[in-house]
């Protein structure tokens, strides 16, 4: 049976959960801040304590590649590295948004319509991708400033439902569409993964651990620090 550790730390939500073919055993979470740096190998230890497992038992390792949080990625996938290297396990790799989508069509298995999933991108930018299934891309990544009727060629032919960390902020600008929906209750998880990791595996697409790197999207550009005094 088909064994797998799923990771997600490209929201801000520190999640993982262990699978065994396309059940999900255990999913641990949080988002309390910095729980990325402090929570996420504590979490992986409980969950094969809780499941009865052994890190040797997995058959490969997937993490979330972004876009998203800078320091989050860099802490998920740096830790999938690690236990592939030491496993001898191969990695997979599910783009986020795509994880994001595909959570939200197995928990609504009725749904028929779009999904546009949102992360936070600070002001009114937001990264994200339209899909028609967890496999069907209509709308590739992109990091998009939320203006009326940037969606409208989706709006218009069916309902499109906004979900992520971002899409709260976008409901008085797109909602004003009848076929724009919302799902406040969604919670990115990386229960999400599961259904694109397994197709990945039958069609042998892993990643390259020693040269796999996230899909930031864009640029990190980080702040010079200032210390009073010194100049």
């Amino acid at each position: 049976m088909t064994t797998l550790l799923l990771i997600e730390t490209a929201t801000p939500v520190c999640s993982v959960a262990l699978a065994r073919e396309d059940e999900i055993l255990m999913e641990l979470h949080s988002d309390e801040p910095n729980a990325h740096s402090s929570q996420l190998s504590p979490f992986i230890g409980q969950l094969f304590d809780r499941c009865g497992l052994v890190p040797a038992q997995l058959d490969a390792v997937c993490v979330s590649s972004g876009p998203g949080s800078y320091t989050g990625l860099r802490i998920g996938v740096s830790t999938a590295k690690g236990m592939c290297y030491a496993l001898d396990r191969p990695l997979l790799a599910v783009p986020t948004l795509q994880g994001m989508a595909a959570q939200y069509y197995t928990q609504n298995p009725d749904y028929k319509g779009m999904v546009c999933p949102m992360i936070d991108a600070r002001r009114m930018e937001c990264y994200t991708a339209v899909f028609a299934s967890p496999v069907e891309e209509l709308k590739p990544v992109s990091a998009d400033i939320i203006t009326e009727g940037i969606y409208d060629q989706y709006l218009d032919r069916g309902e499109v439902t906004f979900i992520g960390d971002g899409a709260e902020k976008t409901r008085p600008i797109l909602s004003v569409h009848p076929h724009a929906h919302y799902s406040s209750d969604f919670v990115h998880s990386a229960t999400g993964l599961l259904t694109v990791a397994l197709e990945k595996m039958k069609a042998g697409h892993y990643e390259d651990v020693a040269y796999f790197e996230p899909y930031y999207l864009k640029d990190f550009v980080a702040k010079k620090s200032v210390v009073r005094g010194l100049h």
